[in-house]
């Protein structure tokens, strides 16, 4: 039985064995080979699978082994920031919870609850803490622009980071975060955590934090059940950027972020459509109430340093015991404040604004800000808030800034000034409704003419120009909401700018071209021991040529006897600087009564080697006034020359360094009647001095500008004055004339018996009489013009009827010597000094594609300064010139003691 099994068993295996045989082996191989990786990727990812899960834990448990605790009392209360100035010592306000009133859960009215939730976290009753489904979405967003870019946030991840943790956008905090707000949930209510959040929240500057203090701040209400529906959706909408939202300062951005809201709750079906829609057509300052607490000391620069922290870390200012760290000055700040005040200089009227920022150039630090005049606390800022036409002072920015640095134009380019269009073919004018022809980039800066400013911007391309702007932190173009076109050349902006985003631009011509973010906040410590640092780093906006040659040209501004801004200068202060004015469209004028003369902005932005100070001045409203005095007109460069004189008080001077990618170039002129000929000069070799991008600095003078130059003399009258004695009438006849329609006169006569007498002022052509003059004494007059050279006389009067006069001879004008490297600066600062306007009379844009024109108008004297020789083309490659080793310090075009610069 046995041996048979065993055969049967073996017949079996034997069988098997044949077949395993008979198998082709190359698919046995396979088989095993198979069956192998497939075992071996199993074991690798399940191996991977453990590795990553215990590290990933223990990851998670490193990341919040020092996270905080969950406290109640943290929760709840509020502990107060310190706000430092720029000494790191000098507490200048501690900010705490004071401008909060707590309410209960059950004191907040649905409305307003359903307004937040619809509005920062719609899902708030359906999550633990944290939304996933929110979390997606920000995962792709951050995968595409970067960690940090949006947030997930729900509104207990919120109340976490407000009370316990420091914002830094980090992949610690954000665990710890996410790990305290479970916690936090399972803890609380949703009921509670939605009460701590409405009363922790913040709304506005001037520290308003919680849902019951913005109500009565915006509303006077102090019962929550009485806001409209309209009213708690403009709440809700606040504190995602509480000063860009903010009704009195930008209605148009409130109103459509309210409207926001509003779509949010009826989509989420808080409210029906028909409400929202109902609820839209409010107008969102319809019921805010009357701002009338006053700010305290250091309130304006406090605002701004509140908003900042905001803005770059989204801490809970008054409720998280922040140290802050600033880079107020308070020696500054003080002064100011003073000046605001009445103090310093006085103000026309009570309603008569004034915004200003003093910058530190090198690192952009804010040191002082004038926010305003009689503000009120969390009112307007006129430094930070207002966005105002800029006239001229734009034009350094996007017109010859970027003509020096794209085209590489030198100082003595010349453009020449005539009737012009912009590319649409819409006629463009300075507003004398005269033109200067051949003048030079520097001549044309200096008087602020418009055609020469918009030639350069159309020879460099808007979108040049553009790039050039907002590489100085201007918002342009689609960026700011409007379309960039070439009225932008003359500060034709829509909206317009603020003297903080002027300030910065300015300060980078200044800093060697490398531009900051002006900025109040140095650093902030947190509560958990962190500090994070919140100093914007510099970065180059033009080449280090542009920024010192413009400079220069922004110094003729100042120094050149047709300089519009003569009045800002301050002895032994080297200052650069740009005046600008704006008009009221014809509308405005008949709509607000407004006068022939009336201006609606009168701005100054200037600085040092160290520092910049941009100066607005105006009316916050149309119906309040408008600029028309002299004296009102003056205002901004009165108040820059206050505050750059004092801030620079101890401090060293120091000058603007020319850098060895500029090579400065005596430059021969042909016939320069205003500028004073060195000793033994003809009229055919005076000299000046212009500063070129070194390579492009000229070998020969330029035939054509020299012909330009004759061309104009030829055409010119030179002033001439005569005196002579008529026995007759027994009296000296003096007679002046010659020039042009916008020649002024001013002859002064004296005589040897000590009689001095001033017989025209800046007046026309004309003739008077001497009666009775002394017998024997000897008259002399001097003629001086602000455009037609001088001129002098004299007449000895005969001791008897027989005895003839002296003298009775004409002269031309006199060449006196001078040192070519000093450039002349008349020492009377009360001289009128003004601009070209920026832009015609007639209301609407010159430009069609432009939304608005900038209706600006300065009146001129119009002192018709040297054209300067220099660069024969538009791209400024074509550079002419004699070759010179012109060395020393800056020559600005000289002129005779007695031109008269323009008046603004």
């Amino acid at each position: 039985m046995s041996d048979n099994y065993r055969s049967r068993e073996e017949r079996r295996r034997a069988m098997n064995d044949n077949k395993q045989t008979n198998k082709p082996q190359g698919n046995k191989k396979k088989e095993k080979k198979k069956g192998g990786i497939f075992r071996k990727i199993v074991a690798a990812v399940f191996i991977l699978g453990i590795i990553g899960l215990i590290a990933g834990v223990g990851t998670f448990f490193a990341l919040i082994s020092d996270a905080p605790k969950v406290d109640d009392s943290v929760l709840k209360d509020s502990f107060s920031s310190k706000i430092y100035a720029n000494d790191g010592k000098t507490v200048i306000k501690e900010v705490g919870g004071e401008k909060r009133t707590y309410v209960q859960y059950d004191e907040i009215p649905q409305t307003v609850k359903n307004a937040f939730i619809a509005t920062e976290d719609v899902r708030f009753y359906k999550h633990h803490g944290i939304d996933f489904y929110r979390i997606g979405g920000a995962v792709v967003a951050n995968f595409k622009e970067g960690f940090g870019s949006e947030g997930a946030s729900t509104i207990t991840q919120q109340v976490v980071k407000n009370s316990f943790l420091s914002p830094e956008k980090t992949v610690k905090r954000k665990v710890q975060e996410m790990w305290l707000s479970y916690q936090l949930e399972r803890k609380y209510s949703k009921q509670q955590i939605l009460e701590m959040y409405l009363n922790k929240i913040y709304f506005s500057t001037g520290e308003v934090y919680g849902i019951a203090k913005a109500a009565e701040t915006f509303y006077g209400v102090t019962d929550l059940n009485d806001l409209t529906i309209d009213q708690a959706a403009m709440l809700a909408g606040l504190p995602k950027a509480p000063s860009t939202y903010n009704p009195y300062k930008n209605p148009e951005n409130a109103t459509k972020r309210r409207n926001t809201v509003l779509n949010l709750m009826a989509k989420n079906g808080f409210i029906t459509q028909a409400e929202a829609d109902k609820a839209k057509q409010v107008d969102v300052q319809a019921n805010l109430v009357e701002q009338n607490e006053k700010t305290s000391k250091y309130d304006v620069f406090i605002d701004q340093v509140i908003e900042e922290v905001q803005e770059k870390t989204d801490a809970n200012v008054s409720s998280s015991g922040l140290e802050i760290y600033t880079t107020l000055d308070v020696d500054a700040q003080d002064y100011v404040d003073q000046l605001m005040n009445n103090e310093i200089v006085t103000f026309p009227n009570d309603k008569f604004q004034a915004g200003l920022v003093v910058l530190n150039n090198e690192t952009g630090a804010v040191e002082a800000i004038g926010g305003g005049r009689n503000r009120v606390a969390g009112g307007l800022n006129f430094a930070t808030d207002i966005e105002r036409q800029p006239g001229s002072t734009i034009k350094p920015v996007l017109d010859y800034g970027p003509a020096v640095e794209y085209l590489k134009w030198s100082t003595a380019e010349p453009i020449k000034d005539e009737p012009h269009q912009y590319s649409n073919g819409t006629q463009i004018r300075n507003y004398s409704r005269n033109y200067k022809g051949w003048v030079s980039a520097r001549e044309a800066l200096g008087r602020s003419l418009n055609i020469p400013a918009l030639k350069a911007f159309q020879a460099v391309g808007a979108d040049k120009a553009q790039e050039f702007g907002e590489g100085l932190g201007l918002e342009l173009g689609e960026s700011s909401g409007e379309k960039f076109a070439e009225a932008f050349s003359i500060g034709g902006f829509t909206k317009g700018v603020t003297p903080m985003e002027l300030a910065g631009a300015y300060s980078a011509f200044a800093n060697e071209g490398m531009f900051t973010k002006p900025y109040t906040v140095t650093k902030v410590k947190f509560s958990d021991g962190t500090e994070l640092d919140l100093s914007p780093k510099p970065k180059r906006a033009m080449q280090d040529y542009t920024a010192f040659m413009v400079t220069d040209m922004m110094k003729s501004v100042v120094e050149a006897p047709y300089g519009t801004a003569r009045a800002v200068r301050v002895p032994g202060l080297d200052i650069a600087g740009k005046t600008g004015t704006s008009n009221f469209s014809a509308k405005e004028k008949a709509s607000f009564n407004i006068p022939e003369g009336g201006v609606k902005d009168v701005w100054f932005s200037g600085f040092t080697p160290k520092y910049t100070v941009s100066v607005w001045t105006g009316y916050e409203k149309n119906s309040d006034g408008y600029i028309y005095s002299e004296n009102e007109k003056a205002m901004a460069k009165n108040i820059f020359k206050q505050v750059i004189t004092h801030v620079s008080q101890g401090e060293e001077k120091g000058s603007f360094k020319q850098p060895d990618s500029v090579v400065k170039r005596a430059v021969e002129k042909v016939s320069s009647k205003d500028v004073k000929k060195p000793s033994g000069a003809t009229p055919k070799d005076s000299i000046t001095y212009e500063y070129f991008v070194r390579g492009t600095e000229p070998t020969k003078v330029s035939q054509v500008f020299v012909e330009k130059e004759k061309e104009k003399e030829e055409k010119e009258e030179k002033a001439k004055l005569t005196a002579s004695f008529s026995e007759g009438s027994n009296a000296i006849n003096v007679n002046w004339s010659g020039g042009d329609d916008e020649t002024e006169f001013t002859v002064n006569m004296t005589s040897s018996d000590g009689v001095s007498q001033t017989l025209a002022d800046k007046g026309s052509a004309g003739s008077t009489s001497i009666p009775s003059p002394t017998p024997g004494a000897t008259y002399s007059f001097i003629l001086s013009t602000n455009n037609a050279g001088s001129a002098s006389a004299s007449v000895k009067v005969p001791q008897t009827a027989e005895e003839e006069p002296e003298d009775d001879s004409e002269s031309e004008p006199g060449d006196e010597e001078q040192n070519p490297d000093e450039g002349t600066r008349p020492e009377d600062e009360n001289e009128n000094d003004g601009e070209e306007t920026d832009q015609p009379d007639s209301e609407g844009p010159q430009n069609p594609d432009q939304g608005q024109q900038p209706d600006q108008g300065e009146t001129e004297n119009s002192s018709e300064p040297p054209s300067q020789p220099g660069n024969n083309g538009n791209n400024g490659n074509g550079n002419n010139g004699t070759n010179g080793n012109g060395q020393g310090n800056n020559q600005q075009p000289p002129a005779t003691p007695d031109q008269q610069t323009e008046n603004e």
